[in-house]
């Protein structure tokens, strides 16, 4: 953390659980065949309360030994399916940091457009201020 999501570096373990387990909608998590070891994990969740809850927002974590490997292109394609069968219709990534190239790239691949961008709307733990982009993909 600290480059590529706005949870603090120092965040409790308490406090992430809360975050990550307890508010979203639902949470999975990517386990290695044959010993359990965790990949990624990602959730979702409405992006908005009640008259914009048919939006969806979902976050994404890979280990970083399982970099590389497919993990964060397979959990956004499950997470879409998710997404479709839990009865939203488009989901929205709001605080995709620029300097995060690699993951801006894989949700163009998949079909996610840059909608917007938020000028300095993110500080980077080595470079400062930098901006950050909302992503849109429609679902039906």
């Amino acid at each position: 953390m600290g480059d590529t999501y706005a949870f603090s570096p120092n965040i409790s373990e308490g406090e992430a659980y809360r975050v990550w387990v307890e508010e979203p909608h639902e949470t999975y998590v990517a386990l290695e065949e044959g010993d359990d070891r965790i990949l990624g994990t990602y959730y979702i969740k409405p992006n908005q309360p009640t008259l914009g809850a048919h939006v969806c927002n979902c976050g994404y974590v890979v280990a970083t030994t399982a970099r590389g490997r497919g993990i964060a292109t397979a959990m956004c394609i499950h997470s879409q399916q998710e997404a479709k069968q839990l009865g939203f219709i488009a989901m929205q990534f709001n605080l995709v940091v620029s300097t995060n190239i690699s993951a801006i790239r894989l949700w163009q691949k998949l079909g996610f457009e840059i909608i917007g961008t938020l000028p300095k709307a993110f500080r980077h733990s080595a470079v400062g201020f930098v901006d950050a982009l909302v992503m849109y993909k429609t679902l039906q």
